[in-house]
């Protein structure tokens, strides 16, 4: 973990919607951090692909672990 340095402007825009998100100032910056990378990293993708790429990354993620845990318990 470190610290990034922001402009005040940047830090009472974060504040604010993070108010209206109902999430930390951290996890709002994080969010929007995490969104511009895939953003840059998918240019041609609009904010709802974006969202849609990780909802279904979420799921598949959640599915491996289910079946993780399920081959554990087999084990014991």
């Amino acid at each position: 973990m470190g610290i990034v340095k922001i402009s005040d402007p940047l830090h009472d825009e974060i504040r604010k919607t993070s108010n209206v998100m109902s999430r930390s100032i951290n996890s709002q910056a994080e969010f929007w951090l995490k969104m511009g990378r895939l953003a840059e990293m998918n240019p041609t993708l609009t904010f709802n692909d974006i969202i849609q790429m990780q909802l279904k990354l979420e799921d598949e993620i959640s599915q491996t672990e289910q079946v993780e845990d399920i081959q554990l318990r087999a084990l014991i």
